[in-house]
């Protein structure tokens, strides 16, 4: 599995590994979250995944 750090990916291939996760029908029906806008400081190289999920987390407890 290819690493998805911001050091070893670039913008567009950041843009790519959110995608994948975006389910292709419309999203999650019961859910609130907007996935680019929960990891648009990824996207943008300013904060690792885990950093967001960790912040998400503790945002949920």
């Amino acid at each position: 599995m290819k690493s998805v750090l911001i050091k070893d990916t670039t913008k567009a291939e950041r843009i790519a590994i959110i995608k994948e996760w975006i389910p292709y029908e419309d999203g999650c029906e019961d859910c609130d979250i907007d996935l680019w806008d929960m990891y648009r400081d990824y996207i943008n190289g300013e904060k690792e995944i885990s950093q967001i999920n960790a912040e998400f987390s503790s945002e949920q407890n």
